[in-house]
């Protein structure tokens, strides 16, 4: 390491830590505004020349805004029309019939754990809250239990749509590992699931059982009207003919089944082929979505086509504040991966004397809860043990990858746009939002890895 690396790994630490007391202390910013402020700071600290630090920022707000402030948006929007049809209180309904208080956790990660297989996790998550505000709603109401309801059902939802961003393909993390590394989709895929499911267990449904009696977290009420509105006598009677359940879940689910779609065709279709062409149109995430608010509108008619055109409009002021605020992660992000943070985390894993599998994990790591994206840290990770990798041919390729792509997953804190999402969606502090997102991620992470660790005992599939 040289006296460069030094610097820009100590400019990476003091820069989070100076996010956080921002927001937390004195004078308190705007997320927005400190994101901004230590953006620019750090900047500076490297030496990035003025004009290039401005690109940074902008650039990496607009391709962050780009690859999922759509997505929110289409996803508010869905999330509206669902709820003024009544199919979220069908969900939740459906949920806590045939689930007691104890198994409702456990029925949530089984929803996510479908969900998560074709969507990212910010779409995924946006998509589930107007299930996940139902069904807390419903507790709440039923008075069962102590804390935070929306912490008990969300932190299971949380851990799997986590689980299988970083674990499973056809996502773009592992999906990149693979083609870095020249390895077989099926059998990292067949990994991931097995990885997966005790990841999901101990974070999902084990720990939020654990953490939501020590939490009050509420979101905005006007977040929870707009996914889950009460049922009271000031309402409509005719909003009362609640929709089918099977209208209700295939309306839901479709921007997933057209991401899966699209998904499945990547593994069994040809790459030149038209009909593989199509899916991934119809599969891509705004295509997808916005597909689905169509069939919204059309299917559930929650309202007169007036009605609906307010509806829609109102779904995005609340999203308004996390869109910004998301985009000023992406800033954040953007800086220190134009500083070269990255690099500099390589050159202090290279003089590391680990296990391959270990060592992936742990650049991973390092790489994502510096730069806050995970994306980096796969892509540096698999690109620096990919001649180790060819050179090596006891090396378990598959478990590399999904090494690889759980420590990716580790700590997800201020510099990721997925924290903020879930902050400002749940209504959290900061320290409400790490004993929740950074904690729930860290320990699929960690679970992943000791299960990459206990299959590589097993002779290799294939």
């Amino acid at each position: 390491m040289t006296s460069t690396d030094i610097q820009l790994l100590a400019t990476a630490l003091v820069s989070v830590i100076a996010l956080v007391l921002l927001i937390v202390t004195r004078p308190r910013l705007h997320p927005l505004l400190a994101l901004l402020v230590v953006s620019i700071g750090a900047g500076l600290a490297t030496g990035m020349p003025l004009d290039k630090l401005m690109q940074a920022i902008v650039g990496g707000a607009g391709k962050t805004l780009g690859a999922v402030g759509l997505v929110v948006a289409l996803g508010a929007m869905l999330g509206k029309l669902l709820a003024d049809a009544g199919v979220t209180e069908t969900l939740a309904n459906a949920i806590l019939d045939r689930a007691s208080r104890r198994m409702l956790p456990w029925a949530m990660a089984g929803v996510a754990f479908v969900i998560g297989i074709p969507m990212f996790f910010e779409v995924g998550l946006v998509v589930l809250l107007p299930l996940i505000f139902g069904v807390a709603r419903k507790l709440e109401a039923q008075r069962e239990g102590s804390g935070s309801a929306y912490v008990y059902v969300g932190v299971p939802v949380i851990a799997a749509l986590a689980a299988m961003h970083g674990m499973v393909p056809p996502h773009p993390g592992p999906l990149t590992a693979i083609a870095t590394l020249k390895t077989n989709v099926g059998a990292t895929m067949i990994y991931g699931f097995i990885a997966a499911l005790p990841a999901i267990v101990l974070a999902g449904p084990v720990y939020g059982a654990f953490i939501a009696p020590r939490m009050t977290v509420r979101p905005d009420e006007s977040l929870v009207a707009q996914y889950a509105p009460a049922a009271d006598a000031t309402q409509d009677a005719s909003r009362r003919h609640l929709p089918g359940l099977g209208l209700g879940v295939l309306t839901a689910l479709a921007p997933a089944l057209l991401m899966l779609g699209h998904a499945v065709g990547e593994i069994l279709l040809p790459k030149g082929s038209a009909l593989l062409h199509a899916l991934a149109f119809l599969g891509h995430p705004v295509t997808a979505m916005l597909l689905g608010v169509v069939l919204a509108m059309v299917a559930l008619r929650p309202g007169a086509p007036e009605q609906m055109r307010e509806a829609l409009g109102s779904s995005l002021k609340p999203i308004a504040s996390v869109l910004l605020i998301i985009a000023g992660g992406g800033a954040f992000q953007q800086v220190l991966t134009d500083a070269r943070v990255g690099d500099a985390i390589v050159h202090m894993s290279q003089q590391l004397a680990l296990s391959p599998l270990l060592l992936g994990w742990l650049i991973s790591m390092l790489l994502s809860v510096s730069t806050g994206s995970a994306t980096v840290g796969i892509v540096g990770a698999a690109g620096l043990l990919a001649p180790l990798g060819a050179a090596d041919p006891t090396l378990n390729l598959p478990l590399l990858a999904l090494s690889i792509g759980c420590g990716s997953l580790f700590f997800n804190y201020a510099n990721h746009a997925g924290f903020w999402l879930v902050k400002e969606s749940f209504g959290m502090s900061m320290g409400e939002a790490t004993k929740t997102i950074s904690v729930v991620q860290s320990i699929v992470a960690v679970v992943g890895l000791v299960m990459v660790l206990l299959l590589n005992l097993l002779p290799p599939l294939g």
